[in-house]
């Protein structure tokens, strides 16, 4: 199928209008109008070389979609969308799938929050949604993504592109390598909390970015979108991404970032995120948290570094120094956050 065939097959008509939204790094996604019933919907291409298995995405969804409606949840819920077959996936000639959303009016997203409040509130939104989805009993979620929190693999996938790697990108690298090799310890803790059941299962959203939440016109919170990565591991890295996409003062692109960390922003959003989950964190979740914090950033280090010395495979780049200038990004963030645990 076309992509007009597949706007058919959800629709039903040609008379639309498509307009690309640009901000998702891996998924294709169009806003949608279809102008016979003047309604809105999002149109997105699954990225099945990411996904492999589209259907555990859905099925994911439909799931989680269950949970937060048999436990009044209070904020709007996308809806995944059939089509007029009742499929929820549609493949186009190539063999990629296609879904429809639903659409929330009078929404904005932010790429970078505007201020304190904001962030205060979107934690304070990912703390009441993975409360809201963490019942007594952990629903049958699949893993979208397979090892994508694997840290000990991550640590061995480093290891060997370092060990691999051409003596050019080694040499360019040299004071990161240096730095990432001092910290090569830094997970060992996690490893083992997950290894020895110290720290509980629980279905964690694993994709936090502010990005993810709808805000209406005012700056609050409307919903919380893209489930793709709901998966069931440890709250903690949901905690860490959030410190790490939230604090950072510059884009993760800037290389030459000084100071990066933003203090107040930390506090901020650890008040937002324990706002609901506080009581629901068992002691050993609590006590580490300032301890994820720091693993997740130097793990988004290590995968960027790691990119770079494979020659640049995984993450888009528009120079060749790209995942290096992220490297370096990373670790002038995880600097500023170790300097102010160190001072609290």
């Amino acid at each position: 199928m076309e992509l007009n065939d597949i706007i058919n097959e959800f629709i039903g008509t040609d008379n639309y209008e498509l307009t690309s939204i640009t901000d998702g790094l891996i998924n294709t996604t169009y806003l949608l109008e279809d102008k016979d019933q003047a309604k809105k919907f999002i149109l997105q291409k699954i990225n099945n070389h990411v996904f492999k298995q589209p259907e555990v995405i859905v099925n994911n969804h439909l799931m989680v979609n269950e949970i937060l409606k048999a436990n009044d949840y209070q904020f709007q819920i996308i809806e995944p969308i059939l089509s007029r077959n009742n499929r929820l996936l549609v493949e186009d000639v190539n063999g990629q799938p296609w879904r429809m959303l639903s659409f929330v009016e009078n929404s904005m997203t932010f790429l970078s929050a505007p201020s304190l409040q904001v962030a205060f509130e979107a934690a304070k939104t990912f703390s009441y949604f993975l409360t809201t989805i963490n019942t007594e009993k952990l629903p049958a979620i699949e893993d979208s993504l397979p090892n994508f929190l694997n840290f000990e693999k991550r640590v061995a996938d480093y290891k060997n592109a370092l060990k691999d790697a051409a003596p050019h990108l080694k040499e360019n690298a040299k004071t990161e390598i240096e730095i990432t090799n001092q910290f090569l310890s830094l997970p060992d803790q996690w490893i083992e909390m997950e290894k020895t059941n110290q720290i509980p299962k629980r279905i964690i959203h694993a994709d936090v970015k502010i990005s993810n939440i709808l805000f209406d016109q005012n700056h609050q919170p409307l919903a919380v979108i893209d489930l793709d990565t709901m998966m069931i591991s440890t709250i903690l890295y949901d905690f860490g991404t959030m410190i790490q996409s939230y604090t950072n003062t510059t884009h993760e692109d800037d290389g030459n970032a000084t100071n990066n960390f933003d203090p107040e922003m930390y506090k901020v959003v650890k008040k937002g995120f324990l706002f609901y989950l506080k009581e629901k964190l068992t002691p050993t979740e609590s006590e580490n948290l300032d301890y994820a914090a720091q693993v997740a950033i130097y793990i988004q280090e290590l995968r960027f570094l790691t990119d770079y010395l494979n020659g640049s495979t995984y993450y888009s780049i528009t120079h060749p120094e790209h995942n290096l200038d992220r490297t370096k990004n990373q670790l002038e963030l995880l600097k500023g956050l170790r300097e102010y645990l160190e001072g609290e």
